[in-house]
């Protein structure tokens, strides 16, 4: 079962057009002309803007890195920033009229917002019904990344992220959605192949697993997009491949389901399909999953050429899908047909996201290809 219905949007940040003046102003607010003064016969200093100072926190004695960033410029961040220790709480307050989907909603939003402890409690001091605790432990159990619930009570549910935000980078969660997608895949093929119910039952279970990382690296992304000491820490280099990331591991779930929604096709079959038939799917989906191989390496390696590659390789899933549906249409049984539309269809979407994922990381490393030009 997908979790996509607790998923929350992306907030959309509308901006109105400013006028040069505007843009100059705001510039300005960020930039600060200062002398720099010879000190002790060893030393240069330069004093910092009060304003600044209070705006991040800061007092006298607190530590501050300076970092030389290539040849033109220095950088200056408080090493209290850099990674925050800090247990951040919130609480959900809940109400005997709130439907248990609501809440679960809300609670996967605190956890993407980097909270570490949550607490659930009922508003006017009753109890939370037998459905909404269900729900909420539910959520807990299967999709949210490292969390346990550390204290329950017929009023209160207190939940607690245990993992630590650097035990698992960003590129290493990836990594294991990718694995899980492609098993799911290569099992439900292979459930096809044998007509096993059993193992296509398994594959929708396996569908949680993606979308727990798929979670885990939303919240991780929330937090390191606003403390850039943190991105390093979690394995990327740039804020500006946080969104590219983001699309990535959507793209890799909507993979993952897609072998849920095969499954579930062979759950539903009446009789084994036709053993021809069988054989160009799982051909094509062997053409599809190294198409997913080839854009999730470029991925991992940074590599422009490998990504482009991967996505002129996907062009070619139309004609293996078009070839199967031409065969299949000779088939008698139109419930047989329409069966093998509906895999094929899932099987080239699986290409088509693997295309996606290439074209992100084309806009990703573009830069660096601009360089070594």
């Amino acid at each position: 079962m997908s979790f996509d219905t607790y998923i929350v949007s992306n907030y959309l940040v509308g901006s109105n057009k400013m006028d040069n003046t505007e843009i100059e102003k705001l510039e300005n607010q960020n930039e600060e002309t200062r002398k720099i003064q010879y000190t002790g016969g060893s030393s240069y200093i330069v004093s910092l803007p009060k304003k600044w100072i209070q705006d991040l926190k800061l007092k006298q004695g607190d530590l501050v890195a300076i970092v030389r960033m290539g040849q033109s410029s220095l950088q200056i961040s408080p090493v209290s920033k850099r990674i925050n220790k800090e247990q951040r709480e919130a609480t959900i307050e809940v109400t005997k009229d709130n439907s248990p989907y609501f809440l679960a909603r809300k609670l996967i939003s605190i956890y993407f917002l980097g909270f570490n402890v949550i607490n659930i409690s009922q508003k006017d001091g009753g109890r939370m019904s037998a459905q909404q605790r269900e729900v909420l432990k539910d959520v807990v159990r299967r999709v949210l990344m490292g969390t346990e619930i550390i204290a329950d009570s017929a009023t209160t549910i207190t939940l607690q992220v245990l993992i630590n935000l650097l035990e698992l980078s960003v590129d290493g969660a990836l990594k294991r959605m990718v694995l899980i997608a492609k098993s799911m895949h290569r099992d439900a093929i292979l459930s096809l192949r044998e007509n096993n119910v059993e193992l296509a039952k398994e594959i929708l279970k396996s569908d949680d697993e993606v979308d727990r990382f798929s979670f885990y690296i939303v919240r991780q992304l929330n937090i390191a997009i606003k403390n850039e000491h943190l991105l390093k820490e979690i394995g990327l280099d740039d804020s500006r491949n946080c969104l590219g990331y983001r699309s990535i591991a959507k793209s890799t779930e909507r993979i993952a389901d897609h072998a849920g929604l095969i499954a579930k096709d062979i759950i539903e079959m009446e009789k084994p399909m036709n053993s021809d038939i069988v054989e160009k799917i799982t051909e094509m989906s062997n053409f599809a999953l190294d198409v997913l191989e080839e854009a999730c390496l470029s991925v991992f390696k940074r590599d422009y050429d490998s990504a482009d590659l991967a996505i002129e390789k996907s062009r070619n899933i139309d004609d293996l899908e078009k070839g199967i549906v031409r065969v299949a249409s000779k088939l008698k049984d139109i419930n047989e047909i329409y069966r093998v539309k509906i895999i094929t269809e899932n099987i080239r979407r699986v290409a088509e996201y693997a295309s996606d994922i290439a074209e992100i990381v084309l806009n990703m490393t573009v830069q660096q290809k601009l360089r070594k030009g």
